[in-house]
């Protein structure tokens, strides 16, 4: 090796390396199991959806059990076909991100798109009931399936199960902020196995920790190769490329598919979404394209009209259990029901965000008294887990958000959105710099990457970077995720208090 001394470090890695399950084993276990619960669930939408329109099959009638039969068994492999065409079992999309749904969703609406344009174009009658029973029942049956699925990979991953195996190349600083990332998302399976430097020199910077983890640095740029055998990664993430250079890393890439390796290229843009970045070929020259933010305009209108729709199907359906709410907070405690205290919104505008009383009528006077045991990171928010203010029915309330339900009237007021940024305090506004002031972009949310990420247990660097990435993403799709999300955090009631 012209770098480095990688031997050292061989057998601690290679032992770290024969812990995980190799990737390419479980993932072809993983898509097996995908392939069996998908034919399960359109084989039985079909079913059911045949049952439900033309009743019972009369067996007597060879020919009409045949047409029924055809019918369902048609569509149910043109169903799957799509969905193999669509590549919602691609190793690059499976177990993680919202891509994955967004395709499932992309192969049932092409599918009856198709048989639309088919019947259409020859005349052929096929019952709309028993394509519209089929098309949610098993369209929903897919995603249900898809996230028991991702449940299984996810409690895998919890014991160093179903990972992927990772030796990143490039400079300390990307280097380090990578492996930072991955150990701060366990979910996404990536364990990083090695680094490779390439300002490297033998006897320094042996190994790094992160987060606990001791990630060894087995050489340089040149050692790749090497540190490969050594580590078993199946994976190289590249950080940096101007070290390389434009004939190192086609030369890398031609060495990995000998070892069918994967190659994988950070662009060096964090927190921007996926959709944001496209691939355009200027000169020969492959180009990553980052497309501006989408606040205004047509979306914009999108959000706000489904705000208001969803806010008042909302308080529409929750109307009785408001009121039991109401009658509970001003039964078991003196004060108001209702507690308001101003946030800054949109382009900060401050408003009156509405809440049902957790504390004692005296909580904002006695804040002082407890400044000295806050737990928020940074002094920036008052967190405290025992909060003696609070009563007892506000803990529970607390516990599963419910406190938080007439925050529905601020969306009707339009002063705020169901899913955004975390409703600041003018407090906290007065210390943004101008990183942290593009969190006032967008409306703020009652829901959001924060509730669904932690909650209170994040810290105020955490916070912020989440918002940040939801006003740099924002989309009706990552929306709808969000809301899904929120449900299962707060009937798990982690980071609540």
């Amino acid at each position: 090796m012209p770098v480095g001394d990688v031997r050292s470090h061989g057998s601690e890695v290679g032992r770290r390396s024969r812990r995980l399950t190799s990737r390419r084993e479980w993932e072809s276990r993983y898509t097996d199991g995908l392939r069996v619960t998908d034919t399960i669930v359109v084989l039985g939408a079909v079913t059911v959806a045949q049952v439900i329109r033309f009743g019972d099959v009369d067996f007597r009638e060879p020919w009409s059990v045949a047409g029924y039969v055809g019918v369902s068994g048609g569509l149910a492999i043109l169903w799957l076909t799509f969905l193999a065409i669509v590549g919602t079992r691609s190793p690059r999309v499976i177990g993680n991100g919202s891509e994955e749904y967004r395709r499932v969703v992309s192969a049932a609406f092409r599918l009856f798109g198709t048989v639309a344009i088919v019947s259409l174009l020859f005349r052929l009658e096929i019952a709309r009931l028993y394509l519209a029973i089929a098309l949610p029942t098993g369209l929903i049956g897919l995603l249900l399936s898809r996230w028991i699925w991702r449940k299984i990979v996810a409690r895998n991953r919890t014991r160093g199960e179903f990972q992927t195996s990772v030796l990143i190349v490039g400079s300390r600083s990307s280097a380090l902020s990578m492996a930072r990332s991955f150990e701060r998302s366990p979910e996404a399976g990536y364990s990083v196995v090695g680094i490779c430097l390439p300002d490297y020199e033998p006897g320094h910077d042996a190994s790094f920790t992160v987060d606990g983890t001791q990630i060894p640095v087995l050489g340089d740029e040149h050692s790749v190769a090497e540190a490969i055998e050594y580590s078993g990664a199946d994976t190289v993430a590249v950080t940096a490329t101007e070290h390389i250079g434009h004939h190192g890393l086609r030369k890398m890439v031609w060495d990995l598919e000998k070892k069918n390796v994967d190659l994988v290229v950070s662009p060096g843009v964090v927190d921007v979404a996926g959709p944001r970045l496209v691939m355009r070929p200027v000169a020969n020259f492959p180009l990553i394209h980052v497309e501006k933010p989408q606040y205004n305009g047509a979306k914009r209108f999108g959000k706000t009209a489904f705000d208001v729709l969803f806010a008042a199907s909302v308080l529409l359906v929750i109307a009785p259990i408001l009121i039991a709410l109401a009658v509970t907070v001003k039964l078991t405690s003196k004060g108001p029901i209702f507690y308001s205290s101003e946030r800054v919104g949109m382009d900060g505008k401050p408003f009156q965000m509405v809440k049902f009383r957790t504390m004692v009528q005296d909580a904002d006077q006695r804040v002082h008294e407890l400044a000295a045991l806050n737990e928020g990171a940074g002094g920036v928010l008052f967190k405290m887990r025992d909060d003696p203010r609070v009563t007892s029915v506000g803990k529970v309330m607390r516990k599963y958000s419910l406190d938080e339900l007439p925050q529905f009237v601020n969306v009707l007021r339009r002063e705020m959105s169901v899913v955004g940024p975390r409703p600041p305090l003018r407090s906290e506004v007065e210390t943004y710099d101008g990183e942290v002031r593009r969190r006032l972009l967008v409306k703020p949310g009652i829901t959001g990457l924060w509730q669904v990420s932690g909650r209170s247990d994040l810290s105020w660097e955490e916070s912020v970077r989440l918002d940040l990435s939801y006003v740099e993403n924002w989309s009706m799709t990552g929306d709808l995720l969000i809301i899904a999300k929120t449900a299962v955090a707060v009937l798990e009631s982690e980071g609540a208090y």
